[in-house]
């Protein structure tokens, strides 16, 4: 725990002072985007090992389960050989003719089909099976579906995109870049080390089990239930989004029926097979999704620098991105976009003074306009134009003011030097050592990146569909051995994360800004069809050449767009894009299971312990995973945020709502029941209260003004709150309440 602690709140709160460079690396960049990853799987192996050598010696062998395993060995063989025959032949018909929508197509059809397939084959009705796949999975092929159902839509099509945008460490408002690769590998040691296989040992079916039976009663099951239900429920949302996201990219439909096309494919394998389909389903879209991310960022590390081992590699270009980003802050052309978008936020600021005459000016103005280009018989499509920016006025003062503000906070922020980007190896936004509102700036930077950094780790030592995994496994051995192999799989994609986000931007800057407008690549306007917020270019100085602030790239873009600004051929977008849709569907499978098994075995449960009881808790499970599936394609249909605040949203929720009382469940035997249920309810409520109470929609309907930040913590974060409360007040609680007679020993 030491190790781990100084490889991560170590290392990264001297950040600033960690800026020797070494073989071209910056000291503590290097160390945030490979060094600790390094140390948390060393740490996650050697535990293991140590812990497994007594059991592994007095464990007999079972040749029923070895032959088993062969068996898997060879399947899974044959699966890859298809798949890369698979790849070959879509790259031939490519080349020989074959049109980009159909390459696309069948994509996704093949996929999506191969994964049914693989969901009707596992079907089951059987408990056992269904919740947990007969606790059969052997450990590496268990790490491999936990590395699809961890690496989410957030990990493949965002995190990358974060990392472009945000740098290092962000914004001091916005925290970013590599909290995520420490976050969300660093956690897995706190799952290894402190959670997985406890709860291996006690043989349960979920996680809200482990309360049930370890404080006894029905409160602190169903307390942890709706929190799955909570925290798993604003996770499938940032899924299914992401599905729509790319269905639709692949196929040209609607983003809306996009969503439901790849929705099929999920409950196919949750729906028939529980557990026992969607591990096998994930083990195969774990290996689509590696190759579709390692594929495209070696092609950019060999295209620039003659070697495909991009992580290794992409050092050399971070001075490179450093003195284009000098040279775009100094560019005259760049300072004339940076002073129309200040113009502009001065314009709305000035319209907000007074909502209603600025509103009736605006219209009466645009108005005046159509009437004027009627009398001069200008052409018809310009007079159409015109009526069209009419009637997109707003219709009120409230719409008004909203859609005024917005704007102009978003000129505010993009008249910035690099559009409001920060330079992508500075540690922290500010300076120490500068005046009084750049040291302060600096420690809301840190504080953020501290806080988000606690919350990832923390969240992924309490979400449920990631422990429900580690239930699969024959033995608490072979859990331990199943979370090092995951850390392992995951770890071959976080340590491309950062490489690809540095190759890109060197794409981008060195070679896309400074083209003409009418000579951008086609891919632009495709994804701009998709969706406005992914990308948007404009000429804001009216010179008619891209500079570097009038490009707007989403998160959600980079990972996708990346075989197009490399130049590969469009199999390989096919590819990337059947990555990100296995990511987000392997995920959502997972959640989707956990949600219905939350909802019919721990809220409905009813004590039946026979047969017939347990096939209707199964079905009963299928039908509430069906209603739930529902709902959250319709809630993201609505678009409700990007794909990256959603995950990290509910790793702040479930952190606390689960992780305070089950570590002092698992390592405190005075823990009680009244402790449990007071802690999780305090924590839950307080993380909510602050992500709700600062949400800028929330604030204006309350007429609350100014920041009402803690410590400057922002909302994302909220979790360092809700899990320091929720750890307090089961300590307290439980030391002013007597213990349960028979608590189950951990």
């Amino acid at each position: 725990m030491f190790c781990w602690f100084v490889a991560s709140f170590g290392i990264v709160f001297f950040a600033h002072d960690l800026q020797q460079v070494v073989a071209g690396w910056p000291l503590a960049y290097w160390f945030a985007a490979q060094g600790s990853v390094f140390v948390f799987i060393l740490i996650v192996a050697l535990f293991a090992w140590f812990a497994n050598r007594n059991e592994r010696a007095s464990a007999a062998p079972d040749a029923a389960y070895a032959r088993y395993a062969m068996r898997i060995h060879k399947r899974f063989a044959l699966f890859l050989v298809v798949f890369l025959l698979f790849l070959g032949a879509l790259t031939l018909a490519e080349q020989s003719g074959l049109r980009r929508i159909w390459v696309g197509a069948i994509f996704l059809f093949a996929t999506v089909f191969f994964y049914a397939l693989v969901g009707i084959f596992g079907r089951t009705s059987k408990a056992s099976e269904y919740y947990v796949a007969g606790r059969r999975i052997p450990a590496m092929y268990n790490g491999m579906a936990v590395a699809a159902d961890w690496m989410s839509a957030a990990s493949f099509i965002s995190m990358a995109g974060g990392l472009y945008l945000q740098g290092f460490s962000g914004s001091g408002s916005q925290p970013g870049g590599l909290v995520y690769v420490l976050g969300w590998t660093g956690g897995f040691c706190l799952l290894a080390l402190l959670v997985a296989p406890h709860l291996r040992k006690m043989n349960l079916y979920t996680v809200p089990d482990f309360f049930g039976v370890r404080y006894g009663g029905r409160w602190p099951r169903i307390i942890a239930a709706w929190s799955a239900v909570l925290c798993s429920f604003t996770y499938v949302v940032a899924q299914i989004y992401g599905v729509g996201l790319i269905t639709s990219r692949l196929t040209g439909v609607q983003f809306e029926i996009g969503i439901l096309l790849g929705l099929g494919g999920v409950l196919v394998c949750s729906f028939l097979g529980g557990m026992r389909a969607v591990t096998w389903t994930q083990v195969t879209q774990y290996v689509v999704l590696i190759l579709a991310f390692l594929i495209p960022v070696s092609w950019l590390a060999y295209k620039q620098l003659g070697n495909p081992l991009a992580p290794f590699v992409y050092g050399q270009q971070l001075s490179k991105i450093a003195e284009l980003e000098r040279k775009l802050t100094d560019s005259a052309p760049e300072k004339d976009v940076i002073y129309e978008y200040a113009r502009r936020s001065t314009d709305y600021a000035r319209k907000l003074e007074n909502v209603a005459e600025s509103l009736e000016l605006e219209i009466k103005t645009r108005k005046t306009e159509i009437l004027r280009l009627s009398e001069t018989h200008a052409e018809e499509s310009v007079i159409v134009a015109a009526r069209r920016e009419l009637a997109a006025m707003p219709r009120d003062e409230e719409a008004a003011r909203e859609r005024w503000t917005r704007a102009m906070v978003e000129n505010m922020e993009r008249a910035q030097p690099l559009g409001g980007m920060p330079a992508h190896t500075r540690p922290f936004a500010g300076d120490p050592g500068g005046s009084e509102n750049d040291q302060q700036l600096f420690n809301a930077s840190r504080r953020n990146f501290l806080a988000l950094m606690f919350c990832l780790m923390i969240g992924t030592a309490g979400l449920p569909h990631l422990l429900t995994r580690f239930y699969t496994t024959r033995s608490v051995a072979d859990t331990r051995n199943s979370v090092t192999w995951s850390l392992f799989f995951i770890a071959l994609l976080y340590l491309a994360a950062p490489a690809l986000a540095v190759l890109v931007k060197f794409e981008i800057m060195g070679h896309l800004v400074g083209q003409r407008f009418e000579e951008l690549p086609v891919w632009i306007a495709q994804w701009a069809k998709v969706d406005p917020a992914l990308i948007s270019v404009s000429d804001i100085n009216g010179d008619h050449i891209l500079q570097f602030a009038e490009l707007k790239l989403g998160a959600d873009i980079v990972m996708l767009a990346t075989p197009e600004i490399g130049g590969l051929p469009y199999v390989v977008s096919g590819l990337v894009a059947a990555g990100g849709l296995a990511a987000a569907l392997s995920t959502a499978d997972g959640l989707l299971l956990t949600i219905g098994n939350a909802l019919a075995h721990d809220l409905f449960y009813q004590g039946e312990n026979d047969r017939a009881g347990a096939v209707r808790r199964v079905m009963l499970s299928k039908f509430a995973l069906l209603l739930v599936a529902l709902l959250a394609a319709y809630v993201a249909a609505q678009r409700p945020a990007d794909i990256l605040f959603l995950v990290s949203a509910s790793f702040s929720l479930a952190g606390a709502a689960f992780v305070p009382a089950m570590i002092l469940g698992i390592f405190w035997k005075r823990a009680t029941r009244q402790g449990a249920i007071s802690g999780m309810l305090v924590g839950l409520s307080l993380t909510l209260y602050y992500m709700v109470i600062n949400a800028p929609v929330v604030r204006s309907v309350l007429g609350l003004w100014g920041p009402g930040l803690w410590f400057d913590i922002e909302p994302v974060s909220a979790g360092v709150f809700g899990v320091s409360a929720g750890l307090i007040v089961t300590v307290v609680v439980s030391l002013l309440t007597p213990t349960s007679r028979a608590p189950h020993t951990v």
